[in-house]
């Protein structure tokens, strides 16, 4: 039984390294405020209320450029088992004014997983293309890209600008798993969060998911914002096969 809970626990692990990567681009609403840089998350993950890792969330200046930093680690009794150690990054850079603080160049999503690896890539080009590069099974292909589009880990900063209204769902466009989505992210509720820190006020959203790249689609998303100006992702939960993960914000710099 001991074996069977292991095994499902990091059967979903695999949405951990993105768990807030989860493919937000709001192309028409308003843009009301900008989050600080450098600014980082760090987040404790539980399973069925036991620690299972920990994940990093972090946004820095590199030159003229932006990097988005996205981390998990599985914990060291869960690594006896199976080890889970994730990384992506998105890259981007001031190219226009329409942009909260930079578009898209480079998105580069590295995982591994017990014997499971990924390591992919998506430039993006001029011109409306994109080349997507998976790096283990030497694939490589071009696509032709609508105007205003985001990776999945950026698409998150740019949805932290934006007003989110209780009841007003927004669609939004991203390229994920070689093609471009148009997801739909509902906002239910405001609710209050407890953290080690004290109850904040949170606006609650789910993200309707269809990049099988992203997350699978084996479970609803919910994600808990700070209900002010910063817009900071203070919670996420997905339900799996038994119980659900969650992640809840413990630290970091912001």
């Amino acid at each position: 039984m001991k074996d069977l809970k292991v095994k499902n626990n990091l059967k979903f692990k695999r949405i951990v390294p993105i768990i807030f990567a989860f493919s937000i681009l709001f192309s028409y609403a308003p843009i009301t405020f900008s989050f600080n840089i450098p600014e980082k998350f760090e987040y404790e993950l539980t399973w069925t209320g036991v620690k299972a890792g920990t994940a990093t969330l972090e946004i820095i200046r590199t030159g003229n450029d932006i990097k988005i930093v996205s981390t998990a680690q599985s914990a060291k009794w869960v690594s006896i088992f199976y080890t889970v150690d994730d990384r992506v990054e998105s890259i981007l850079a001031k190219k226009s004014s329409l942009m909260f603080v930079g578009e898209p160049v480079n998105y580069r999503l590295r995982i591994r997983e017990g014997r499971h690896r990924r390591d992919k890539e998506v430039i993006f080009n001029s011109g409306n293309k994109v080349t997507y590069i998976d790096h283990i099974n030497k694939e490589k292909h071009n696509f032709d890209v609508p105007f205003l589009i985001f990776d999945p880990l950026s698409s998150f900063y740019y949805l932290r600008t934006l007003k989110l209204v209780v009841g007003e769902p927004v669609y939004v466009t991203i390229f994920d798993s070689k093609k471009v989505w148009n997801v739909e992210v509902q906002v239910l509720r405001k609710e209050k969060v407890t953290l080690p820190t004290g109850t904040v006020d949170t606006i609650l959203i789910k993200p309707l998911m269809k990049s099988e790249g992203i997350f699978y689609k084996k479970g609803d998303i919910y994600i808990w914002l700070t209900d002010d100006e910063k817009r900071i992702p203070v919670k996420l939960q997905t339900k799996v096969a038994i119980g659900s993960i969650n992640a809840l914000l413990v630290g970091g710099k912001y």
